[in-house]
């Protein structure tokens, strides 16, 4: 559905609602959905101007009033775990109560960012999933609700979408996030909650097109301003050639010649790239909806030349306009490092730019540098990235008394010919291979040469024959990387530059 028919079919909806006098509610608050436990919890929607509306909702009853346009919102006190109970709602105006049932209270996560985290339980074609039929089959999951945002762009922020919760099954499931759904089953059953996730993702996306207009310019990033205007250069005249072969192909239909397939029109994302597109449509329907915490999986759209030397920055204003835009705090916003594949030097570069998000306040990363194809963009193993994302989840959010970091790289210092790189959380640093040969050093110069290295306790000794007077050092800056060290967890070291 396009964006343009999307809006009249909820315009519609909602004036459908009003001439029957009948209260509303956004389609998050469907059938089968999580609140979010320990947290007030905003239950809002539509109905004649200035209305009264009661909602009820376990042994809770509030009342709000709508205003002058027909909004309203109410907000339930924090409940704990547990379930299923139904959310009535009834304004003045109204026959009938408006009820939701089986709906449960526990914790909500929000899976985002491109292919790797949309990847689903199926796989894509010619990149199955590790034992995808097993998990598929397995995936009736009383304790998990999961929505599936359809993919759609808007100019403007939308207050709605007209996705649903389901309960996990392996029907509803298949099609679903492999990594959001592996990480809510690990979350739930270690916590003993229900668990809701909202897939939002797209793949071949840039990470501009995830954040709001707003946070772009408070962000100041005149890097994405002028990629905007070439994207939407480029869009447009995608759309022209578009326009046009529309044409000349119902000109062949009507002379009754056959119409050949066409090549794919260059540059032409369906508007997928254009900045604030996928905020818009499938991000800002729920922030109004109480949350845990978000999953994150993007950058490889990120890793050219010209977005990768900005991603720290961008990546970092995402997460803030995501955390103003729900108005929550600081919410936990784990993310994956991206995996090995190719040969592109420009996959460290992002690679060390998400490493530096971590300077964020209340974020984490799953390294998955050592679980990647050098000839797929979609590793088959989406076990591992969404165990090391609940791992950082159990650890960091909460609670739990286990090693939830990767060894992170803390500074660099020149010893002769040599230079020595500390790590924290490198207990047990270890590693399959005598000699690491992923490294790089450089001098005064920058100019970075091969180096190898050598685990000494929990430090590497990285020496290079081509530089005698070591003054930076840096790991993994290729796309694929094939020797790798972890610490006692079995947590890998990720891509690092000791550069400022």
């Amino acid at each position: 559905m396009t964006r343009r028919l999307l809006w009249a079919s909820v315009v519609c909806w909602i004036a459908i609602g009003w001439c029957s006098a009948e209260v509303l509610l956004p389609h998050v608050l469907s059938d089968h959905a999580v609140l979010q436990r320990n947290q007030p919890i905003r239950i809002w929607g539509w109905s004649n101007p200035s209305e009264k509306v009661t909602v009820k909702f376990h042994d809770q009853t509030i009342a709000s009033t709508a205003d002058s346009y027909g909004s309203w919102e109410a907000w339930l006190k924090p409940e704990t775990a547990g379930g299923p109970y139904t959310l009535t709602v009834l304004g003045t105006s109204s026959a009938n109560p408006l009820e939701r049932v089986d709906i449960l209270v526990g914790d909500v996560w929000i899976a985002s960012g491109q292919s790797n985290m949309e990847f689903p339980l199926t796989g894509f074609t010619g990149a199955p999933l590790k034992n995808g039929e097993a998990e598929v089959a397995g995936a009736k999951q009383p304790n998990l609700r999961i929505l599936l945002q359809n993919q759609r762009v808007s100019a403007v922020p939308m207050s709605d979408s007209d996705d649903t919760w389901k309960e996990c099954t392996p029907e509803t499931a298949r099609e679903f996030s492999a990594i959001a759904y592996l990480f809510g089953r690990e979350i739930s059953a270690k916590n003993h909650v229900p668990v809701g996730l909202i897939d939002a993702t797209w793949g071949g996306t840039p990470a501009q097109a995830w954040m709001s207009l707003g946070g772009i310019a408070y962000a100041s990033l005149p890097s994405i301003a002028s990629d905007a205007a070439r994207v939407a250069r480029e869009q447009g005249r995608a759309d022209e050639i578009r326009t046009v072969n529309a044409a000349q192909d119902l000109a062949l239909k009507a002379a009754g010649k056959t119409v050949v397939p066409r090549d794919r029109i260059p540059n032409d994302h369906g508007g997928s790239w254009t900045p604030a597109a996928l905020y818009n449509a499938m991000i800002s329907p729920y922030t109004k909806y109480t949350i845990k915490g978000a999953i994150w999986y993007q950058g490889e759209t990120d890793a050219t030349t010209d977005r990768a030397s900005n991603y720290a920055r961008v990546f970092a204003a995402l997460i803030q306009d995501w955390r103003s835009q729900w108005s929550e705090g600081p919410f936990p916003f784990l993310f994956v490092q991206l995996s090995s594949y190719g040969d592109d030097v420009n996959w460290g570069a992002v690679r060390d730019a998400q490493r530096r998000t971590l300077a964020l306040e209340n974020t984490g990363m799953a390294v998955s540098i050592d679980i990647g194809v050098t000839n797929n963009i979609h590793p088959p193993d989406k076990q591992t990235v969404a165990a090391r994302l609940a791992q950082t989840a159990l650890g960091m959010v909460y609670g739990k008394d286990i090693e939830f970091r990767s060894p992170t790289f803390v500074e660099a210092t020149s010893e002769g010919s040599s230079i020595r790189v500390w790590f924290t959380h490198a207990e047990g640093l270890t590693s399959k291979n005598d000699v690491l040969d992923d490294f790089e050093v450089a001098g005064e110069d920058h100019k970075f040469m091969p180096a190898t290295g050598k685990i000494e306790k929990t430090t590497v000794l990285v020496t290079s024959p081509s530089i005698t007077a070591p003054k930076y050092v840096r790991y993994g800056w290729k796309g694929t990387v094939t020797s790798w060290f972890y610490n006692s967890a079995g947590l890998p070291v990720g891509t690092f530059t000791s550069e400022p």
